[in-house]
């Protein structure tokens, strides 16, 4: 059970122009406080301090992918019971489900439409909550 209202997301994805769609629906649209990370590696240096309340991370990028970043920041104590969202284009029900084991709460579909980001995450939000 969250105990909090959704307003700070992390969101890990390598593609500049995704990027940029989707942190302009979230913070324009949707209001959030979103940090972005262009990698794995830079979302497990920098997770911790932002203290987001949801992950957001796409599942193929390149050096380290969408699941194995899961994975690391699950890792640090206090990541460890953020919710978590995959992005990928990938929605066969046996990579949605494997991605579930992993911890992720939901999967949106790519590509998505940046008008209804928002509203898809918050009531995903509003399913866990």
């Amino acid at each position: 059970m969250l105990e909090s209202e959704l307003q700070r997301i992390l969101y890990v994805e390598d593609e500049p122009d995704i990027q940029a769609v989707a942190q302009i629906a979230l913070e324009t649209v949707g209001g959030f406080t979103v940090k972005v990370c262009q990698h794995g590696q830079q979302a497990l240096a920098e997770a911790a301090d932002f203290k987001p309340d949801l992950l957001l991370l796409d599942v193929m990028m390149p050096d380290m992918d969408g699941p194995t970043t899961l994975t690391e920041l699950y890792k640090q104590k206090e990541l460890a019971h953020i919710p978590a969202i995959f992005m990928t284009a990938k929605v066969q029900p046996q990579e949605v489900a494997q991605l579930r084991t992993l911890g992720a709460v939901d999967v949106i579909t790519r590509p998505f439409d940046p008008m209804t980001l928002s509203d898809q995450i918050r009531k995903i939000w509003a399913e866990i909550a």
